[in-house]
């Protein structure tokens, strides 16, 4: 159910005005609970239950609580598992008025149109919370990734010749099609996956999802339907659908289970169709809370203390994914009090945060970093947030705006935190301005920590140790461990990230070496002198922790 339809519900109910109305909206946009939890938080509803039988007396139906329900074998033989799961529905019982089944959106009228269509029988429906519906739908009709492979048979879909605008859309916006995607996002963001990948090839429509840094594949749905399913992503991401020849770039927002979830799009032209891209950016999934993110003690201490300094200049590295953006949002959300005035310049915007003025770069407008860095010293702020150094204009506003009395964070594309600084002298910036600013670089990675569930000790090869440059001696009794694979973590061994972390605290010795232009290597080997604990070493000691293996290591140090 979406939230307006919720809404939209309560309002002709005159249980809430519009002023109620529009902060529920905006509530779930940005905190990414439950709807129906923010209801009740609201006050609007004592308890979850007596929302949903304010839906059944809605729509006239009874309402059934199906905590202990157990259907018999007939019933369930009534509702296909592709027409389960693609409708989100349950049948429950049959009567003379037709078959009764409990749907897990009651106020969508089309749904019952097409299970009427599609079971060619009359349908009663039913209903029940949420939760207790896709619970039963997951253990009689088998998971999502099963079921998507007889979608298509259940409520066939002819293709379109057209490739005018109209045709393409009237086929995206067909309702199996529809139906298809939901499913689709639904399963990847349930898997709490970070990226959803279509990828149309000459003999095949591959769709991919990406877990815990690691890429999974789902059932294929077949290959004449990659372009009706990519014009639905673009349709939902308000694309132009017509045109397939450059790169786009949009963004969705969706709701699923009550959580609304906001993804960005990208699409490429490639040899056999549009490739897309969908980054989630579910905001119940992410914690923005610095504490939370498993950091070392000192680690988290040191942060604490650096940004609550007056002014200087705060760097986070690392590639790609690693959790940089993560990071810098928590520390923002720590120093985000009533007397400090924070802005953010970011490409895009991925997490709103209440209280915080945030910026999106439009490059083709000519709104760049520098530029935005530039009005923010215009703006009265006491802390900024850069999205990314990419040039020496922003890099050199960036220590303006430090030396003139801000506190800086920002982020770089570097291997090691060492890294950073030569990066930046490379770039243009003077050497004695760096060392005057920048207070610390911290580096970091995402590795995939062992599944608790299925964890075993193991006699790791010599090789692989020696790769690590660990000898039988340095080893003595510790313990090494490995995931087995299990159906919680889907047999891949592992469940859930952490971070590695190297930090580079830049202090008298080091800012010398910065003014007089050492190179990386001379820079990271005093930093380790100094006491610095380095990617390798941060990846030992969650080894022998049993967090994480040996091989995951290696991969991101």
């Amino acid at each position: 159910m979406t939230a307006q339809s919720v809404v939209d519900m309560l309002m002709h109910r005159n249980l809430i005005n519009e002023g109620q109305a529009d902060d529920i909206l905006m509530d779930a946009k940005n905190s990414g609970k439950d709807l129906v939890e923010l209801l009740v938080e609201f006050g609007i509803f004592a308890t979850i239950d007596e929302f949903w039988a304010l839906v059944a007396s809605e729509i006239g139906a009874e309402y059934y609580d199906l905590t202990t329900f157990e259907p018999t074998p007939e019933i369930l033989q009534t509702v296909t598992a592709g027409m389960a799961r693609l409708c989100g529905a349950f049948p429950i019982a049959t009567s003379p008025e037709g078959l009764h089944i409990a749907l897990i959106d009651p106020l969508n009228a089309q749904l019952l149109e097409d299970l009427r269509f599609g079971l060619g029988k009359n349908i009663v429906p039913v209903v029940a919370r949420r939760e207790q519906i896709q619970k039963l739908i997951d253990s009689h009709y088998g998971s999502g990734t099963q079921s998507i492979q007889d979608i298509f048979s259940q409520l066939g879909v002819t293709p379109t010749k057209g490739t005018d605008k109209a045709s393409l859309e009237a086929e995206a916006n067909s309702a199996p099609i529809v139906r298809f995607v939901d499913l689709v996002l639904e399963q990847a963001i349930k898997e709490k996956a970070s990226d959803i990948h279509f990828e149309p090839f000459e003999h095949e429509f591959k769709i991919r999802y990406r877990v815990d840094g690691s890429l999974y594949e789902m059932a294929p749905p077949p290959v004449h339907l990659s372009n009706s399913i990519i014009s639905r992503v673009k349709v939902m991401s308000n694309m132009n659908i017509a045109e397939r020849r450059v790169p786009q770039d949009g963004r969705i927002m969706t709701t699923v289970e009550g959580r609304q979830v906001d993804m960005r799009v990208s699409t490429l032209p490639t040899q056999y169709g549009e490739s897309v891209v969908l980054r989630v950016l579910d905001r119940s999934s992410v914690n923005l809370d610095l504490s939370s993110l498993g950091m070392p003690k000192f680690l988290y201490d040191y942060i604490q203390e650096t940004i609550h300094k007056p002014n200087g200049i705060f760097i986070v590295t690392g590639p790609t994914g690693a959790g940089k953006t993560t990071t810098l949002y928590a520390a923002l959300k720590e120093i985000n009090t009533i007397d400090a005035k924070l802005l953010t310049a970011e490409d895009p915007v991925e997490y709103d945060i209440d209280g915080i003025m945030q910026v999106p770069i439009n490059e083709a407008v000519g709104l760049t970093f520098g530029r935005a860095l530039r009005a923010f010293l215009r703006q009265d702020p006491d802390r900024i947030m850069v999205g990314e150094m990419r040039d020496v204009e922003t890099a050199q506003i960036a220590i303006q705006a430090s030396l003139t009395g801000h506190l800086v964070l920002s982020t770089l594309h570097t291997n090691d935190s060492a890294g950073a600084v030569t990066r930046l002298i490379d770039m243009g910036v003077e050497p004695f301005l760096l060392a005057a600013t920048l207070e610390g670089v911290l580096a970091q990675r995402l590795l995939r920590t062992i599944c608790k569930f299925c964890r075993v000790p193991y006699d790791p090869n010599p090789i692989v140790l020696n790769q690590l440059n660990l000898s039988q001696s340095d080893i003595g009794n510790k313990k090494f461990y490995t995931g087995a694979g299990c159906s919680t973590c889907g047999n891949s061994g592992y469940k859930g990230r952490k971070g590695l972390y190297e930090l580079l605290d830049i202090n008298d010795p080091l800012r010398e070496l910065i003014t007089q232009k050492a190179p990386t290597l001379v820079i990271r080997q005093k930093a380790i002198e100094l006491g610095m604990s380095s990617l390798r070493d941060d990846g030992l000691r969650n080894i022998y922790d049993g967090e994480t293996s040996i091989e995951e290591v290696l991969k991101y140090t």
